[in-house]
Order: structure tokens, then sequence, then C-alpha cells
């Protein structure tokens, strides 16, 4: 990843934390990481929705269209690893009677327009 898009990543996390607490949720843990084997990897967002704990998967897009690539992007391995990583988390952490994995995709359109986000609740 360049710099300027682990810039881009921080800005479309940082846009789905701000639309996520619009929600009334609580964010409990922004880049949850775990470096141990197997289990390697980060969680973008946790966060409380209600008595649901929520596992975020944030992709930001520069230009394209917003939820037609983000989804693609969290394709099965990707969420088999997210699975893994929310497993890891809820081991550490502490346990939830429900969880749920949500995408939020977050697009920048090239020509300087407005934000725009895309929430896919349980998405997979």
């Amino acid at each position: 990843m360049t710099v300027s898009t682990n810039r881009l990543g921080q800005f479309g996390e940082d846009v789905a934390v701000r639309h996520v607490e619009a929600l009334g949720w609580r964010v409990l843990r922004r880049n949850w990481r775990v470096a141990d084997g197997a289990t390697r990897g980060e969680i973008d967002v946790v966060a409380a929705d209600g008595p649901v704990l929520v596992f975020c998967e944030v992709k930001t897009r520069r230009g394209g269209a917003v939820a037609v690539d983000a989804l693609a992007a969290v394709d099965p391995g990707k969420q088999r690893r997210l699975r893994r990583l929310a497993a890891a988390y809820l081991a550490r952490e502490g346990h939830a009677d429900e969880v749920r994995f949500d995408v939020v995709a977050v697009w920048w359109p090239r020509n300087g327009g407005a934000v725009r986000i895309a929430h896919v609740k349980g998405a997979f």
C-alpha cells in the first residue's frame, strides 16, 4: 500500500466511525490487530449496536462504484479471515450474545463531490 492509499483508508475509516456513531453505536475498538500465526490481520471497527457486537470492514474507494467495488473486495477468503479475527477478539476481549458482520463502503468521487457511504448490515 502506498502512503496515499493508507491515507485514503484512514480517511474512510474516520468517515465510517462518524457514520456509526451518528447511528447511536458505541465504537469499542479501531484497527484491532492480531499477529498470531494463521489468525493474522486487523478488524477495522468493532462497535456495539445496542446489544449486538458488530465487526465492521471498511472499504474506501476514490471514484468508481462504491457498493459494487467494496462488496466485491470482501470476498469469501476475506470473510473467513474476518470470522477468525472475530473469534480471536471474542476469546481475548469477552463474549457477546449476538454478533454481526457489516461492510461500510466509503466513496470519495474524484471530481471532489461529497463523500458517499453505503452500509450493508449483516453483509455475511
